[in-house]
């Protein structure tokens, strides 16, 4: 079986999504997000990636996940290269109705997990309704 190690077209386009990504998909971190209820779900996509080398900020309302998946160091010939490696990051502008001191994460089988709660003041609330009829007029003493 022959491996066919050149392409230069398919190598460009390679070379090309991983620095620039593209609308659809970013170079180095897939992502699904959606609300369930109360909370957003967010869904990163990190094969490969040691979970002590993951690394997640928040800043205001800028949430920076930043990773490392190291290249593979050895006495071999390299035939396919198509996963990116080195340090990647991604940051995302959450709203002023998230309760960031409150983000949960997780990581299992190469998907970190994020859990970002809606913050009590933007959850719906009922508001009680008084009576506006004015009160009855005070007796005057002498």
């Amino acid at each position: 079986m022959l491996l066919r190690t050149t392409d230069p077209f398919r190598e460009f386009d390679r070379l090309t999504q991983q620095l620039l990504g593209t609308t659809n998909r970013p170079a180095a971190m897939p992502m699904d997000a959606w609300r369930e209820g109360d909370r957003f779900v967010i869904e990163l996509d990190l094969p490969g990636v040691a979970r002590d080398s993951i690394d997640i900020d928040v800043e205001r309302n800028v949430l920076t996940v930043r990773a490392e998946r190291p290249a593979r160091n050895g006495d071999w010939e390299r035939l396919a290269a198509e996963r990116t490696t080195g340090t990647f990051s991604r940051q995302l502008v959450l709203g002023d109705n998230l309760d960031l001191e409150r983000i949960e994460a997780g990581y299992d089988d190469g998907v970190l997990r994020l859990v970002v709660p809606v913050a009590e003041k933007a959850k719906p609330r009922k508001i009680e309704i008084g009576s506006s009829a004015p009160s009855e007029p005070a007796a005057i003493q002498s």
